[in-house]
């Protein structure tokens, strides 16, 4: 298989797709101005052809932060777009799209990934999707959008989630995630007062969430925002930590990007060396993999901001580049099986 990385700074579609021939699934990163008229228009260029969308930056080499990027797979893939709708409230009603689709591609997991752009209610949603993907132990890599909108096959939804099932008929495909984060010290919490709907914790072990923090890393209540991009939370899965941002301060609570519910097990995090952190996870890559077609990746919008901060962008880009064709969103929430987490980056390579 193959994979296209197109882009227009400027936003002209046109111009991103130039080259583009013959695809067998289209991924559209648009800006918010002109998301609605590119996803009209992309049905115009390539019509009947599967494809799912999002508001969002894109990259190679190279990010694109206001224009347009397309990314496209053909020779020796077999993939289907659709979309589940009313997500905020009841996305199961249409997982029976989801069921049909992974019949039509015949996914396997050794062969079959999932590609999701969602706009909201990122848990529910993918523990709704992988109710199916489980059963064929197909793995999931994707990402929010912002503007709370997607695409699907030329038409925009609002609370939706789109996805694309895409099957390699010429290798392997393996979904992965990179955790650049590590437990501080022995801080461990169980969470209270918390706000579902809000994403907000209330209290740390009895005491204000905004105060514990603050105790801890001796910041200010306005380094609070910034601080994160340093020491996130992390909740406790299994083995695994499901990194955890904060949004804002409100009151004594702080809100997050990812729901947190009373009783739930904390850890406060600390950035590692995140540049070596990177080169593990290309050696791995490149030990699964001696032969690669492809890599698509989904990176916070806070690894973005981080990396800027510290003029590694760039460079990162560049070291993801050495396993060839690699493009990817930056997302506000990335997305691993029925994993939500924050400030990670989450891929799937193809063989």
């Amino acid at each position: 298989m193959k994979q296209f990385f197109g882009m227009s700074q400027r936003g002209d579609l046109r111009e991103a797709v130039r080259g583009l021939s013959r695809p067998q699934l289209i991924m559209l990163m648009s800006n918010s101005q002109q998301f609605e008229s590119h996803v009209k228009e992309l049905e115009e260029l390539y019509p009947g052809v599967p494809s799912i969308g999002c508001i969002g930056m894109c990259y190679d080499t190279r990010i694109v932060e206001k224009g347009v990027g397309v990314i496209a797979f053909s020779n020796g893939v077999r993939a289907v777009a659709n979309v589940l709708e009313e997500v905020s409230v009841m996305p199961v009603k249409y997982i029976d799209r989801l069921e049909q689709d992974v019949k039509h591609v015949s996914g396997s997991q050794n062969d079959t990934i999932c590609i999701d752009f969602c706009s909201e209610n990122d848990a529910c949603v993918l523990t709704t999707i992988y109710t199916v993907l489980k059963h064929r132990k197909i793995s999931l890599v994707g990402g929010t959008g912002d503007g709370g909108k997607v695409s699907a096959n030329g038409k925009v939804y609002e609370h939706a989630v789109a996805y694309a099932l895409v099957k390699n008929e010429t290798g392997r495909v393996k979904a992965y995630k990179e955790n650049i984060y590590h437990q501080l010290e022995n801080h461990r919490f169980i969470a209270s007062r918390t706000n579902k709907s809000q994403y907000i914790i209330g209290a740390l072990n009895g005491r204000p969430a905004k105060q514990v923090y603050q105790d801890i890393l001796h910041v200010t209540e306005q380094e609070i925002t910034t601080q994160t991009f340093k020491n996130p939370f992390g909740k406790l899965n299994g083995d695994d930590i499901c990194i955890i941002s904060i949004k804002e301060v409100s009151g004594d609570a702080l809100a997050c990007f990812r729901q947190v519910n009373d009783s739930d097990v904390l850890v406060l995090l600390e950035l590692g060396d995140y540049k070596e952190l990177v080169k593990d996870t290309i050696r791995t890559i490149h030990q699964d993999f001696p032969k690669i077609s492809a890599v698509f990746s989904v990176n916070c919008l806070f690894r973005y901001l981080l990396f800027n901060q510290n003029h590694y962008m760039e460079e990162y880009l560049a070291e993801m580049g050495t396993l060839g064709s690699h493009a990817g969103l930056v997302g506000y929430g990335e997305h691993y099986n029925n994993r939500f987490v924050n400030q990670s980056m989450t891929c799937v390579v193809f063989e």
